[in-house]
């Protein structure tokens, strides 16, 4: 079976299947004079799963993945949310169904309003309020998720674990011991099972479809976390192989791990700045293992996110300066909230014509100077504890630019009035995600600091390819002469005028591109800190301007560019 690789490493042993997390819940409606009974009902539930997953957080061992805890936080924050029980407790009211009928006909409500949005992340989000409407349904019926457990089969084989889904409670319960990989129906490279399988060490598959349904408890299951690959019941030869595999990546990554302090140095001495990309302030400790010199990408959403109210200013402080203060003085770039047109943080759901090109990102925020502005003093008062840089989202002209900078400036007019203290002085740089933007470059570049170029979403909308639709899928493509030409462009002029430019797209952390962007002129990119290693490998055996001329031909030519041919 094919699926996306999420977690890299090769896993082989025997599959225990987990039982369903999704529930067949029971549809009837109820009398008048039962309603308020059955609020109760739904509100003791909702009681009872809240205070499991707070159990949960107040608990979690010494050595749990640090994601692991902010993952049950934003679940405790889903199921104390009063916008869910309130729309739930409507429609037992209004319509008078039954708990179960009500909650998950709310969850499929909100389902449906993530599984709109164009952000991946944000999207894979509404796994968050699936996982915690199964929870509640689990309480309701009596009838709790069966985890796997090791007991079951006999012997010393490592274990896989195949679920429809895996809920940030569930990883903790099945952590340690013998399961050694990961296999689900569902997910993407930001669920929960990805990011927890990523911090583990742990190899896992996503996005299977019915893997559940078609494994066996006791069948032998060997998991490609690199190719998305999962393999049932392999003959004795394929076997052999990917045991062989596992020795050769086993030796692969000690290698590596040398080069954790080795300084990524191209062969004919060109200095490559290696950044990681995190979600989360807990990321920045594995940013730091892995050798990153700063944060390239911060993603703010996270704290905007599964609530009802914003976060207040001290709270976006908090979550800020913890990141600045653990990068102990190494350069950390806040990029300001990138939320697309389809919901709005105050829970509204709103319909636009095409979310993808309405009100999202940097449009969003200048659209909400409130909101905004309480962002910027967050960000300039943790710039007080180190270097940070801000980055603005999706910019596409020059008048969002000067919006931009005014907004920074009346917030730094208000943090002195209140005596609050910020750095003298912050970088601010632009994503460059916009065809447009990328071909009339020049006046971004002298306006602004840096530029980072948000290859996941050019790639998009120069194509006018939708990756997460299965139909044109297989269109997007990074190697495409146009996308290609675009990021030589923002790279050229950067480098002409003296200003620094990323690429923070899954471009930068594919080692098998790392060659073509030094050959285009990237001298900096940023990843998520597990492909650090790995990019940096190849730079250290790469000859960059050797490199520049082998790209040069057909790139001129408007042709694809040959990976094979650079080495």
């Amino acid at each position: 079976m094919q699926g996306k690789g999420v977690a890299r490493g090769y896993a082989i042993g025997r599959a225990v299947v987990m039982g369903a997390a999704s529930l067949e819940v029971a549809h009837y409606r109820i009398a008048p004079e039962d309603v308020a009974a059955e609020s109760e009902r739904l509100t003791q539930a909702l009681t009872v799963a809240l205070a499991d997953l707070q159990q949960m957080a107040d608990s979690l061992p010494a050595d749990a993945p640090r994601e692991l805890g902010a993952m049950l936080n934003v679940h405790c924050l889903l199921l104390a949310d009063p916008l869910l029980a309130e729309q739930t407790r409507a429609l037992i009211s209004e319509r008078h169904y039954n708990a179960e009928w009500a909650l998950a006909a709310q969850g499929q409500i909100l389902g449906e309003q993530f599984e709109a949005m164009e952000d991946e992340y944000l999207r894979e989000r509404g796994a968050d309020v699936r996982q915690v409407i199964e929870r509640v349904l689990q309480v309701l019926s009596g009838n709790p998720v069966i985890l796997p457990d090791a007991g079951d089969l006999d012997g010393d084989d490592p274990l896989i674990v195949v679920a429809h889904d895996i809920s940030p409670a569930d990883m903790l319960r099945l952590r340690g011991g013998r399961f050694a990989a990961f296999v689900t129906d569902l997910g993407g490279p930001t669920s929960h099972t990805a990011i927890v399988a990523r911090s583990m060490g742990v190899p896992a598959v996503v996005a299977l479809g019915h893997v559940r349904e078609l494994v066996r408890d006791g069948d032998t299951v060997v998991v490609d976390g690199a190719t998305g690959a999962v393999l049932v019941n392999p003959s004795p030869r394929m076997l052999q192989e990917y045991r062989d595999r596992q020795v050769a990546y086993a030796a692969e990554r000690a290698e590596l791990a040398l080069l954790r302090d080795e300084p990524a140095v191209t062969l004919d001495g060109i200095d490559i700045v290696l950044h990681a990309n995190i979600e989360l302030p807990d990321e920045a400790e594995a940013a730091l293992a892995a050798g990153a010199h700063g944060i390239g990408l911060f993603r703010s959403e996270f704290l905007f996110m599964g609530r009802h109210t914003l976060p207040n200013e001290e709270e976006q402080y908090q979550a800020y300066s913890s990141v600045v203060q653990t990068m102990a003085g190494r350069p950390v770039t806040i990029r300001t909230l990138d939320i697309g047109a389809d919901k709005t943080l105050d829970e509204e759901a709103t319909v636009a014509m095409n979310p993808a090109l309405g009100l999202r990102a940097i449009r969003y925020c200048l659209a909400h100077p409130d909101m905004f502005a309480t962002q910027l003093r967050a960000i300039l008062r943790a710039s007080a504890h180190g270097h940070v840089r801000l980055l603005l989202p999706m910019v596409a002209h020059m008048h969002e630019v000067r919006a931009a900078f005014a907004a920074i400036e009346a917030a730094k007019r208000e943090l002195d009035a209140r005596g609050q203290a910020y750095a003298d002085r912050i970088e601010v740089g632009a994503m460059v995600e916009v065809p447009a933007t990328a071909i009339a470059i020049e006046p971004f570049a002298e306006a602004l600091d840096f530029l980072s170029i948000g290859t996941n979403d050019l790639i998009q909308y120069t194509l006018a390819v939708d990756r997460g639709d299965h139909d044109v899928a297989s269109l997007y493509d990074p190697l495409h002469p146009a996308v290609l030409r675009l990021v030589a462009n923002t790279i050229n002029v950067g480098a002409r005028m003296g200003k620094p430019v990323a690429v923070c797209g899954e471009m930068a952390g594919d080692a098998r591109l790392t060659r073509l962007l030094l050959g285009l002129g990237l001298t900096e990119f940023s990843m998520h800190s597990q492909q650090i290693l790995d990019v940096k490998r190849e730079i250290l055996r790469a000859h960059s301007n050797d490199l520049r001329v082998k790209v040069a031909t057909p790139l001129n030519r408007a042709l694809r560019v040959d990976l094979d041919r650079l080495g």
